[in-house]
């Protein structure tokens, strides 16, 4: 019985140990800052851009930054399909390519996930406490986005 145990589990560290090769292309753009795009193109007051940067670009821009845990599988694999899914949903990088019709439609999309305490995702803020947006940041990223949203209604 004991040997049937200490050999499976000799063949799953063995499994740990080979599934440690792959490893998935980081999302990092050595070549763009992580505030290019978004909030630049909206000339974000610093305490927006903050926020921004704590609680949306890991997922929704070119540059995560990537906690430890993130260099072992299945971490890593799991990691890397949640930010591309985010990234393909909305990538603040990436604002200025898209059309008016779309930025508007994100930022409703914005808009609507932060009042419904839909985002940052629970799953993320678990492992990542100061991404949690507090009542106050909610409020200053409401009504900054409330305000871009009034000025693209008023072009």
């Amino acid at each position: 019985m004991k040997k049937a145990i200490k050999k499976i589990l000799l063949v799953g560290f063995i499994l740990f140990l080979l599934i440690q090769i792959y490893q998935p292309a980081r999302n990092i753009d050595k070549g763009q800052a992580p505030s290019d795009g978004f909030a630049s193109f909206y000339n974000a007051p610093k305490e927006i851009q903050n926020i921004l940067q704590n609680s949306c670009y890991d997922c929704h821009s070119n540059n995560t930054s990537y906690p430890t845990y993130s260099y072992l599988q299945p971490a890593r694999y799991f990691m890397e399909k949640h930010i591309k899914e985010g990234k393909q949903e909305l990538n603040f990088n990436e604002w200025t390519n898209y059309s008016v019709r779309k930025q508007r439609n994100k930022l409703n999309g914005i808009i609507e996930q932060i009042e419904e305490d839909k985002m940052p995702l629970d799953s993320y803020t678990l492992l990542h406490k100061n991404a949690k947006l507090s009542a106050k940041q909610k409020v200053e990223m409401m009504n900054w986005l409330n305000a871009i949203q009034k000025q693209q209604i008023d072009r």
